[in-house]
């Protein structure tokens, strides 16, 4: 007689109701498209179709699927030889704010189009703690990454979004200063303050 085990218990349905949405939002964040971030989250859930089964503790099922997903990514990503090597301290950074003025002005699609156009090492941890709201242990958990790491990513990622919201306003209003020198600590946004 064969025990009972998570896959038995959770209705597939009520997964996909629970999880799809917020799947589908980090499979975008990292693949910058909605036809592969549409692939990504199917072949998730036909994971769990095959080896959901496995997991014995089903407090775990949204870590499963995230780890999942983002395995499946870094799969895809290595089969379209789209990796590229970067330097992880970025040289000549300079902390600015984003004026809030900036950030109303910066509809929600532009703001992950930017996320799209980062590295894949620092969107997924932005993506993960931005918009679904992860701790930096999960984080760290689902990338296989110290919480360390996890922190400098977030801040190194977070530096370039800011310098491609500053690009992108510069090229929107052009001869407005959109140049953060000057700026007071209360037109910081939650972006240049968030410390996690």
């Amino acid at each position: 007689m064969r025990s009972r085990t998570t896959n038995d218990t959770i209705d597939f349905e009520k997964l996909v109701d629970d999880y799809y949405a917020s799947l589908y939002r980090f499979a975008y964040s990292l693949s910058g498209n909605e036809a592969d971030a549409w692939d990504l989250t199917q072949q998730t859930f036909s994971r769990w179709a095959e080896k959901g089964h496995t997991l014995r503790d089903a407090s775990k099922v949204k870590s499963w699927l995230f780890t999942t997903l983002y395995r499946e990514f870094l799969k895809w990503n290595r089969q379209s030889k789209n990796i590229f090597s970067i330097d992880d301290t970025p040289a000549g950074e300079e902390r600015h704010s984003v004026p809030a003025e900036v950030v109303d002005r910066t509809d929600a699609s532009a703001l992950l189009d930017m996320l799209a156009e980062i590295d894949e090492v620092y969107r997924a941890p932005l993506s993960l703690f931005y918009l679904e709201d992860m701790t930096y242990k999960e984080i760290a958990a689902l990338l296989e990454i110290p919480t360390g790491t996890v922190m400098s990513r977030l801040s190194r990622g977070k530096a370039l979004l800011r310098k491609r919201i500053f690009s992108r306003e510069g090229e929107t209003s052009a001869g407005a200063d959109s140049s953060p020198a000057g700026q007071s600590s209360a037109g910081r946004t939650e972006i240049d303050n968030e410390q996690g």
